[in-house]
């Protein structure tokens, strides 16, 4: 007789310097604690928050973990399902947030989901609907669009889109850059957007440097922004 197949976790990281056990719920480290064998996007961060999470008589040496990066081949994907298959739980780790969601972990959800194995979403921290509900845009209709297009004509023409699409339809338009970019991309979108056009920048949050604003493009313009150089940024275009 086949084992009962096991289940799917996805476990959310806290952001910044939030320790798991003060702002996780109770649920999540009761079922992190019962998992043996993870998936997650870094072995040492994932370690990390194991152990800040699942507490120190948790044997972490006893569990296996597989890493899924933005670098593994999608062949090797369906491979990490053997646990689940053979009847154990798998937990699915991202660096910080939520697994899945702009993160590599959505390529092992859409391998179970075609092998009819239950994925658990947990509560948990997103950077991306934290930063709309902070932002004062739009919130019953958003779009995240990811990271923008690396060469320059088409990267004009995706920003041009987002604020011809929020001016007509009133939708919120999310998107992230490299942290290391992020200066750069304030300038560019100060720039070119409209100097009525909302933009909400939100750095670090859920950190000890959190800042989360919404200013016009020509507010942005006359700003010191060098608080967000090479910290994790949300960008946002809206209108109200």
């Amino acid at each position: 007789m086949k084992p009962q197949p096991g289940k799917i976790l996805l476990f959310p990281v806290p952001m910044g310097d939030a320790a798991p056990a003060a702002v996780l719920p109770a649920r999540n480290i009761e079922l992190l604690r019962g998992v043996r064998h993870f998936v997650v996007e870094n072995l040492r961060s994932a370690r990390r928050f194991l152990r800040a999470a699942a507490g120190r008589d948790f044997d972490i040496d006893a569990c296996t973990f597989t890493e899924l990066s933005e670098h593994t081949p999608a062949s090797a994907v369906d491979a990490m399902l053997a646990p689940a298959l053979q009847g154990h739980d798998i937990g699915v780790i991202s660096e910080a947030g939520c697994p899945a969601v702009a993160d590599p972990g959505a390529d092992i959800v859409a391998c179970a989901q075609r092998a009819g194995l239950q994925v658990v979403p947990l509560v948990g921290p997103s950077s991306i609907i934290m930063s709309l509900m902070a932002s004062g845009l739009n919130g019953q209709c958003f779009a995240f669009e990811g990271y923008l297009p690396i060469e320059a004509p088409a990267r004009n023409e995706a920003i041009r889109a987002m604020e011809r699409d929020a001016a007509r339809t009133g939708r919120t338009h999310i998107f992230i850059e490299t942290p290391y970019r992020n200066l750069r991309l304030l300038q560019q979108l100060a720039s070119m957007l409209g100097p009525a056009t909302l933009l909400c920048v939100a750095t670090d949050i859920g950190g000890s440097s959190e800042c989360i604003r919404t200013r016009t493009a020509a507010g942005w313009s006359r700003t010191d922004c060098t608080y967000m150089d090479r910290k994790p940024s949300i960008f946002l275009i809206g209108r109200r």
